[in-house]
């Protein structure tokens, strides 16, 4: 079958009593899988690194995103900044460790050098090259912003322009003062933890946002001190909050660190979920790999108070809820 008439066989207007789910081949399909890096990833915001991890001038971390290999450094000047982690001579990476601190970035390869700010500043025993432009020859930049405590990057668009007033409209301004209720600046980052899982990503997501379904039957502890009765589901233009008012539990461990009056589970199109109780989030990024298989990076943060507990007491499992 071509790539357009699987596409095309999913209706998405079907009302919703009549709807399905999406077909199988989408999960399957390594050439559906190649579209949505193409699409969905590269053109969307994505998650790339923790703001509390590019504090420092010379502060880095590298990613993948769709496939592309990134960079992204806190400048000279303060400023943050994404690149293509893409040398401009031979196209080998530039950094190569997961995350650190340099004066500048200096590729491996054939020690081309280039600042903080992306310009290439070094490179050695090119001197005789004739009709060099230097200038234009530094890395790659991408579309950068910041949002609470992280740093999405969009491949795909005006790299130059791409904005925090970009990233803004594409969260949404209820979204945006959603968030800004919960005060997460009150919240300490405590440790991350990843999952390789031999599924499509789209699994996951779907796991995710199933309504709590399958809550009752494989959460026995969560489901305790949640009052799933009164479960609610809100649909924004690029995310989905799924919550529910907190019920009176036993203190068995699992349930010590979910506290307050409601819990809220947020997805933000198109793969990362941000589970919040009062005094504690964790988050769960979902990283599509190859059509059958995921990485999930789940990492918590907790207030002063719950730091002991969350830590101790409530260990992640890689299916979206603790």
């Amino acid at each position: 079958m071509l790539l357009r008439e699987i596409i095309e066989s999913y209706d998405p207007d079907t009302p919703l009593a009549e709807a399905s789910t999406i077909p199988s081949s989408w999960y399957t399909d390594n050439r559906v899988f190649q579209l949505e890096q193409e699409t969905v990833f590269s053109r969307s915001w994505q998650i790339a690194a923790r703001v509390d991890q590019l504090n420092r001038p010379g502060d880095y971390v590298t990613t993948e995103i769709a496939g592309e290999p990134i960079v992204v450094v806190r400048g000279s000047d303060g400023e943050l900044r994404g690149f293509f982690n893409v040398c401009r001579h031979h196209a080998a990476a530039v950094m190569t460790d997961a995350e650190g601190h340099a004066a500048q970035m200096r590729c491996p390869y054939h020690g081309w050098t280039y600042s903080l700010e992306g310009e290439l500043k070094g490179t050695p025993d090119f001197s005789g090259v004739c009709d060099f432009d230097r200038a234009n020859s530094g890395l790659v930049p991408i579309g950068i912003g910041t949002w609470e405590k992280w740093v999405f990057l969009k491949l795909e668009g005006d790299h130059l322009n791409e904005s925090n007033a970009d990233l803004d409209e594409f969260l949404g301004i209820d979204l945006i003062d959603q968030f800004q209720k919960l005060h997460l600046g009150d919240l300490h980052w405590v440790e991350s933890r990843r999952y390789t899982l031999n599924c499509n990503w789209k699994v996951f997501v779907d796991n995710y946002l199933d309504g709590g379904y399958h809550v009752p039957h494989l959460h026995k502890g969560l489901d305790s001190v949640l009052n799933y009765s009164n479960y609610s589901i809100e649909n924004g233009e690029h995310f989905c909050l799924q919550s529910s008012p907190m019920a009176e539990g036993d203190d068995d461990g699992v349930n010590a660190v979910r506290t307050g009056k409601r819990a809220l589970y947020y997805w933000l199109y198109p793969n990362f979920m941000m589970n919040w109780y009062e005094g504690m989030l964790d988050t769960n990024l979902v990283r599509p790999l190859a059509v059958d298989r995921t990485e999930v990076i789940f990492e918590i943060w907790t207030s002063a108070s719950q730091c002991s507990a969350a830590c101790d007491r409530a260990p992640i499992r890689p299916d979206g809820f603790q």
